[in-house]
């Protein structure tokens, strides 16, 4: 009989594939346990699927008295207590570096589209304008890439990548991080620092409670007036009331949003912004990422359930 995993978040039925024909997968759909299960139904699960951002609390691991592993599906595993976990001896797996390549595309892709205006430029031939001849303040020259000054924020594998990425396009390139790199990128020791610097701001740290909201008010006017704000991470990194005013007002040029601080709600305001370009979080989601991150979660749940370590276990916040 396989072994039993509970479905805690909710997932396509497509990207379960793979694990229903491993594991007997027990689906609570993304709603609460306790309003779907039974004690009794709980009280056998020792292993839990869910997605990183997906608040599971110390709360409901006690729902799950036999619980001894939860696996994140992806890289991110901001939504998990890891101190009620440990508390437990309750392990916990994600998938690190399974989709950074994809991930650190789409971070490429929405600079590109908001510093070159391509959403403003698709609607310019679109609305007839062009054939028109229709002058558009909004269609003048942009800067280009050469020369560009790219801050990336987060230097582990996604921003790593990222980082090679841009440097191709003949940027320079600085990063912030909480320790210092091996990496062929100038340093900054603070945010603010980097801030200052760059013109593009591109957000890959983990998210967790030290770098929630710090890409704040502050950060975005360091920023300035000519600046953008890329973020592929997750959106608790900024201040999103703080970025709507930003990009309202004049502080910062434009953004580009793969991740919002309420998902899967952007906010009207955000959507009603000629200078941002937005994209529904699938940074990860490309074919090759989705089997490297199954791959991470099978390899995971299968040595939970014959006694061994996690092969890609998270160690630490």
């Amino acid at each position: 009989m396989p072994d039993k995993v509970l479905v805690y978040s909710r997932f396509p039925k497509a990207q379960m594939v793979r694990f229903g024909e491993r594991f007997e997968l027990i689906d609570a759909a993304g709603k609460r346990l306790n309003d779907v299960f039974t004690a009794e139904q709980l009280s056998g699960i020792r292993a839990v699927l869910t997605a990183g951002g997906s608040p599971f609390s110390a709360e409901t691991m006690d729902l799950l008295p036999k619980l001894g592993a939860i696996v994140c599906y992806g890289t991110g595993y901001d939504g998990i207590d890891l101190a009620a976990a440990a508390k437990r001896g309750i392990a916990v797996g994600n998938s690190p570096g399974a989709n950074a390549a994809s991930v650190a595309d789409i971070a490429m892709i929405l600079m590109l589209a908001v510093t070159r205006r391509l959403l403003v430029a698709d609607d310019y031939v679109r609305s007839g304008s062009w054939s028109g001849a229709k002058p558009s303040p909004a269609m003048r020259p942009q800067a280009g890439m050469p020369g560009r000054k790219i801050g990336v924020y987060g230097m582990g594998e996604i921003g790593r990548k990222i980082a090679a990425r841009v440097a191709a396009f003949e940027t320079e390139v600085g990063y912030h991080s909480r320790s210092k790199h091996n990496v062929p990128y100038q340093y900054f020791p603070t945010l603010e620092a980097l801030a200052e610097w760059c013109s593009v701001l591109v957000i890959a740290v983990r998210a967790g409670a030290d770098t929630e909201h710090v890409v704040n008010a502050n950060i975005l006017q360091k920023l300035g007036k000519d600046g953008y704000v890329v973020n592929i991470a997750r959106g608790s990194v900024i201040d999103e009331p703080a970025l709507i005013a930003a990009l309202t007002d004049g502080t910062i040029a434009g953004a580009g949003l793969d991740v919002f601080a309420k998902e899967p709600h952007a906010p009207g305001a955000l959507t009603a912004l000629p200078n941002v370009v937005l994209s529904p979080h699938l940074g990860g989601h490309t074919l090759e990422s989705h089997v490297a991150m199954q791959d991470c979660v099978i390899a995971n749940i299968e040595a939970f359930f014959v006694g061994k370590p996690l092969p890609y276990a998270v160690t630490s916040g």
